[in-house]
């Protein structure tokens, strides 16, 4: 998952995140770069993800979080 999150600080436009950074918290975190997340999950993992997921995944761990458990699925 370090690609993955690589590809979500290339998203927020940041030098760095933390798993632990919420979301709300991020300057950029608005519905443009959540619709980016969700075009990543389905185009570069093959995952389908909601905005309601993506909004309940509160943090950027959390986010890791549901792209890892979308892929077991």
């Amino acid at each position: 998952m370090d690609e993955l999150f690589g590809q979500l600080v290339e998203i927020f436009e940041v030098e760095s995140l933390d798993p632990n950074d919420h979301l709300v918290d991020l300057d950029m975190w608005d519905s443009l770069t959540q619709l980016s997340i969700i075009a990543l999950a389905e185009e570069n993992y093959g995952i389908t993800i909601s905005a309601a997921e993506l909004r309940d995944a509160k943090t950027i761990g959390g986010v890791i979080s549901l792209f890892e458990n979308k892929q077991k699925s």
